[in-house]
């Protein structure tokens, strides 16, 4: 299948468009308000999906990049967050104007390879800059290859974690003699008794929270680090085949009830009733992206410390994550001088990303992670260690950040959570959910 031809199956699929001829060639003002394009305004056009905390982060960084070069432009645009995002994305490289640089979850790296929307990192120029392999997070760089070509630059990586109410810890006897951070933990046993200290010795009202009512993505974050300690992917092959461990599988959704079923934690509980519960000290510990961390931190009075989970029931830890990384585009036009700009800002962002970490991530451009300006940062040097344990999505063109897979499939470990159905009931429920995915007929070819 020709690049050209991938793309429109991508389109098709992802925004529920079929474009035009007329339309993919032309770049008229009609055609990128359809399409999200973006004309050649400035020496570098950037797009991302950062608000909040992070947005603020983000436009001290490029605001930086203009300070150090006065003589390069730079336009960033917002645009929406998920499925909207990388619509308008492929819609934009396919209409022959996308941005020069471009932020893109890795965990939805593969699909975007594949369409042929992204050129090889080898061929922008980056590595010139000193950008090489051997200076980022292993996790994050392999993620960001694919069929042994790299397409994306990681900037960070941002695990779920364990949170943690330090005066709560002291009073169950977990803090370590030093008072520096958590008692050793192994192990489901050390886990489930932690616990239950922080509940009976701690005082609190729950032992541990976690947003789980409509937070879909929350319960298969969880999920996929416990379940990742003991078997490999759901799927494999591109995401065309079920390679369920149904054993490992129901040892997680067993150990995941035992945590709801015994009112160590809530079966039911909303983003904000969990933040408002962790938040007044009435619950011990907290399971959450570390991207949570600047909401805590204005709480007066509130005391809190994050680590990476410990190993549950594999022997090693693990760490769900994903990584925001740092593309450009396709674009038979691009200018060998725009092609250098963008490689110049990619590592303009780099170089700044302790700036970046200010909302939690963790640096995944070593020189940064190694930096004084990031280990003077607490508590995100805590968990540092969770970055090299990362294990991502499958691969597959339906699974990544706000993907309807994630969505699916989390509906199925709400319901375990809950109580609603058993660990082998949601064995079965599982399968089903991923047989809906698998035997669906890929958009592009995948390797």
């Amino acid at each position: 299948m020709s690049a050209a031809m991938a793309r429109r199956r991508f389109l098709a699929l992802g925004g529920g468009l079929a474009l035009t001829g007329g339309l993919a060639a032309c770049s008229s003002p009609l055609a990128s308000g359809l399409t999200g394009s973006q004309p050649n305004t400035a020496d570098v056009i950037f797009w991302n999906l950062f608000t909040g905390g992070d947005g603020a982060n983000m436009v001290l960084m490029e605001d930086a990049f203009r300070k150090a070069n006065p003589g390069t432009s730079l336009e960033a645009t917002i645009l929406g967050w998920g499925n909207p995002y990388y619509t308008k994305l492929a819609l934009a490289t396919a209409s022959g104007t996308p941005p020069d640089v471009g932020i893109a979850h890795l965990s939805r790296l593969p699909l975007l390879a594949a369409a042929g929307l992204l050129e090889p990192v080898e061929h922008t120029g980056i590595g010139e800059l000193g950008v090489t392999s051997d200076r980022f997070t292993p996790a994050a760089w392999e993620k960001a290859t694919v069929d042994g070509t790299t397409y994306a630059v990681p900037l960070d990586t941002h695990p779920f974690v364990l949170f943690y109410n330090v005066d709560l810890a002291r009073k169950a006897g977990l803090l370590a003699p030093a008072g520096d951070g958590l008692v050793p933990l192994k192990g489901k046993e050390d886990f489930l008794s932690a616990v239950k200290a922080m509940k009976e010795e701690g005082g609190a009202q729950y032992g541990a929270v976690m947003s789980i009512t409509a937070d879909p993505s929350t319960a298969w974050r969880y999920f996929s680090m416990i379940y990742s300690g003991l078997a490999g992917p759901l799927v494999t092959d591109s995401g065309t085949r079920i390679s369920i461990d149904e054993e490992a599988m129901r040892e997680t959704f067993a150990f995941m009830q035992s945590l709801t079923a015994g009112g160590l934690m809530p079966r039911s509980l909303n983003g904000s009733g969990a933040n408002a519960l962790f938040s007044t000290g009435k619950a011990g510990f907290l399971f959450d992206g570390e991207w949570q961390i600047p909401s805590y931190r204005l709480v007066k009075g509130f005391r809190f410390d994050v680590v990476p989970f410990p190993a549950l029931l594999g022997p090693e830890p693990v760490a769900y994550a994903d990584s925001h990384a740092l593309v450009v585009p396709r674009n038979a036009g691009r200018s060998a001088a725009r092609t250098r700009d963008a490689a110049r800002f990619i590592k303009s962002l780099l170089d700044d990303s302790a700036v970046w970490a200010q909302g939690g991530h963790i640096p995944a451009w070593l020189p940064t992670q190694r930096s004084k300006a990031f280990l003077d940062q607490s508590p995100q040097r805590n968990y540092v260690r969770a970055a090299f344990d990362a294990q991502y999505d499958p691969a597959a063109w339906y699974t990544g950040a706000g993907s309807d897979f994630q969505s699916t499939v989390g509906s199925t470990i709400i319901d375990v959570l809950s109580g609603r159905t058993s660990p082998q009931g949601a064995v079965a429920g599982m399968r089903a959910d991923l047989k809906r995915y698998t035997t669906a007929r890929p958009p592009v070819t995948m390797k």
